[in-house]
């Protein structure tokens, strides 16, 4: 804790406590929700892919508020629909994925990343893509 002496027009000092500065506050970043799309894998590889999230998000000063799964290649697709769902509250600001190939294979992929940034969030790949942003845009042409 920090203190600083403080002059009153009485003559007298006291003590008062300052605040912390800018860089020693908690930020809360901008919130996202982590995507895996994740068909017959181990759970040590489902528990190393959110790890790497939460790592990009921590990297990044992003607030990983959840991770939707889908772990079946079925017509149930109750992840992503669960994942535009949380896309709508207010303050969300995009997906995090590990790799672009986690929206699915190329048709489906293309259409995934159109909803969501037709959901007004931004599209996030920790790897695999360079440039997160750039990523983003490559997702938006197809």
């Amino acid at each position: 804790m920090r203190v600083a002496l403080v002059f009153h027009p009485l003559n007298s000092w006291t003590v008062t406590r300052m605040e912390p500065l800018t860089e020693h506050r908690p930020v809360n970043g901008p919130v996202v929700y982590g995507y895996l799309r994740l068909i017959n894998v181990s759970v040590a590889r489902q528990t190393a892919l959110k790890e790497s999230l939460a790592e990009y998000c921590r990297q990044h000063e992003l607030s990983l508020f959840g991770v939707s799964i889908e772990s079946s290649t079925g017509a149930d697709r109750a992840a992503f629909t669960g994942l535009l769902d949380v896309l709508a509250l207010p303050g969300t600001y995009g997906v995090v994925l590990p790799a672009a190939s986690h929206l699915g294979p190329k048709p489906i992929a293309g259409d995934r990343a159109k909803r969501i940034t037709v959901a007004g969030s931004r599209l996030l790949l920790a790897r695999g893509g360079g440039n997160s942003r750039r990523s983003g845009r490559w997702f938006a042409r197809e």
